[in-house]
């Protein structure tokens, strides 16, 4: 992928034939406080069944601790988080991923010491169905041919190309309805970033709904259907991925360009 650009203008998925009606989650006047400091200062936002929604920002725009929060392994100061229409405000990680939403985390996370299999495998923990099991590593294994030949290697073996597959696998464990990502193309190599990224679209054609945080306008927008795009721990701006493609606005929010500049936000 040498040109980014060019590529993700290639990749929004046609999605016409999708019903958009339904908020999966629903997100209102998020923050997160760590002690005095801001970590996320008022965010709304609302992902709906079968959709690719982006959240774009700079590094500190609060897009971390915002899915954090989402997923449980960190407790919001205020506001409301719904998933289907049922609180899961400040519910446990284990509680959150059992109902269907999963977290690939930005730097994998992973179990070093153990196998690419175990690190699979613990992310079926809250699997409700466990004759489901051999089905999803079969899945994991199919849109991932690597890990099946490593299955037995240690995580911290890996590249990290390799390492961005079993995060993203491990996430797919729990069989989720929405997957969240937290800058999956980090530190990658362009083609590898390419690769992961058709594996998305794959995804999402399969049915699962992603909520995806990248700092790579690019990326995001082409696969996008709608973008959040934050600033200093707010919505900035928002709208169809399509539009933001052309919107000059964006540029000059993820640069800090922006008059308005709010202190103490971290990612």
């Amino acid at each position: 992928m040498t040109d980014s650009t060019k590529t993700a203008s290639l990749r929004h998925p046609a999605s016409g034939n999708r019903s958009f009606d339904v908020p999966e989650l629903k997100v209102e006047h998020l923050e997160v406080r760590y002690g005095d400091l801001v970590g996320v200062a008022d965010i709304s936002l609302q992902v709906e069944a079968g959709r690719i929604v982006a959240l774009l920002g700079s590094n500190g725009a609060g897009k971390t601790t915002t899915l954090s929060a989402i997923a449980g392994l960190i407790r919001p100061s205020r506001g409301r988080v719904a998933w289907r229409g049922e609180s899961i405000f400040g519910q446990p990680a284990y509680a959150i991923v059992s109902k269907g939403l999963a977290l690939s985390p930005e730097g994998w996370r992973l179990f070093v010491t153990q196998t690419v299999e175990q690190n699979l495998r613990l992310g079926a923990t809250a699997l409700a169905d466990r004759s489901r099991l051999d089905a999803l590593f079969a899945r994991v294994y199919a849109l991932f041919p690597r890990l099946a030949e490593r299955r037995r290697q240690a995580a911290g073996t890996l590249s990290g190309g390799e390492r961005q597959m079993l995060a993203l696998g491990r996430a797919l464990m729990s069989e989720p309805s929405l997957l969240m990502l937290d800058e999956p193309s980090l530190g990658l190599a362009p083609a590898v970033v390419d690769a992961l990224y058709d594996t998305l679209g794959e995804l999402h054609r399969q049915g699962l709904t992603l909520l995806l945080a990248e700092q790579s306008i690019p990326l995001a927008l082409g696969i996008a259907d709608y973008a959040y795009v934050l600033q200093t721990g707010r919505i900035a701006l928002e709208g169809k991925a399509s539009d933001l493609q052309r919107n000059e606005q964006v540029r000059e929010i993820y640069l800090g360009l922006s008059r308005d500049h709010h202190t103490g936000v971290q990612a």
